[in-house]
């Protein structure tokens, strides 16, 4: 996939990229299912960019193969006029987007998928930069409510949330990292058919990226967040894993000139097998059964997908 990841990155390094730039560039690969959304917040405006690739037997055509949802996250893909060219935050959007160019050449070939895949990420080449430790994050010129609005939807039966995870001293490993799986305020084991799928398509034993509480609560709550990875799950009942690109010292949000190619390649290329898998039916994000036994002894933990109590 590095030729479309390649493609990619080349087109969203540019002051003057839209939403509309890249459906355009899409819809020559023969995607027409693309809506563009410009929403404005106090910090500036983003183009919110939803693709869904049908798939043979997806629900978009009538079929009962389950619909996988690719997250690009991120808070934007460049840091203007403060910083010149594509941030390493960015990294989030390339790979979802050279997700839908590849499927969309997929397709081409004859190579559909069994069920429907959605994409979403939001384009911003000139987001706002914020504090955070031991690295600046980028912001974003809307709030996290408004990015899962348009990001997750509602028919997506599992989540892949791709996101630049470099800020932090946890996860020391060039490449990718996959999280535990999050329901409904859950953190749930590793998937052992995701692992399966980083080995075979990596080459590479599987790091997994360490979360805690803080990580799935809702932004703006005032608690430590190791960044916007799984903020998707606050907001959905599907289950949600990170798909994080690492490096092995803490890299900033805003820095340019940090994004490799060839990992943002390796993540999206796993996420392209996972779609095949799991819109097959034959990649499972979680137990449903242990999922249930845990929900029959401690109860339901979707208290944690809200902002909680003010005290």
């Amino acid at each position: 996939m590095l030729k479309q990841v390649i493609e990619i990155y080349d087109l969203l390094d540019s002051a003057e990229i839209s939403g509309k730039s890249v459906a355009k560039f899409l819809n020559e690969k023969g995607l027409d299912r693309i809506e563009v959304s410009e929403i404005k917040g106090d910090k500036g405006k983003t183009d919110f960019i939803k693709i869904l690739i049908p798939g043979f037997s997806g629900k978009s055509k009538g079929g009962e193969s389950p619909t996988l949802g690719i997250i690009g996250r991120l808070g934007g893909i460049g840091a203007r006029p403060e910083r010149i060219g594509l941030v390493s935050d960015a990294d989030g959007a390339i790979a979802a987007l050279a997700c839908a160019s590849k499927l969309a050449e997929m397709k081409t070939k004859k190579d559909n998928l069994d069920g429907d895949v959605i994409i979403t990420t939001h384009i911003c080449p000139n987001a706002p930069t914020q504090p955070h430790s031991p690295v600046p994050f980028m912001g974003s010129p809307v709030d996290m409510k408004t990015m899962n609005f348009y990001e997750v939807d509602p028919t997506m039966d599992a989540i892949l949330s791709i996101d630049t995870t470099k800020g932090n001293r946890v996860v020391n490993h060039r490449g990718f990292a996959v999280s535990p799986t999050v329901k409904e305020g859950w953190i749930l084991k590793v998937s052992d058919e995701v692992l399966n799928i980083v080995e075979w398509s990596s080459g590479n034993a599987p790091f997994v990226l360490p979360i805690t509480m803080q990580d799935i609560t809702p932004y703006g709550n005032g608690v430590f967040h190791i960044n916007s990875i799984l903020q998707p799950c606050t907001a959905t009942k599907a289950p949600v894993i990170g798909v994080a690109i690492t490096t092995v010292s803490p890299v900033p949000g805003c820095g340019t000139g940090a994004s490799r190619e060839i990992d943002i390649e390796e993540a999206a290329r796993f996420c392209i097998e996972v779609a095949k898998a799991f819109t097959a039916g034959g990649c499972s994000f979680y137990s449903s059964q242990e999922y249930e036994q845990l929900v029959r002894l401690y109860g339901a933990m979707n208290h944690l997908q809200t902002e909680g109590i003010s005290r």
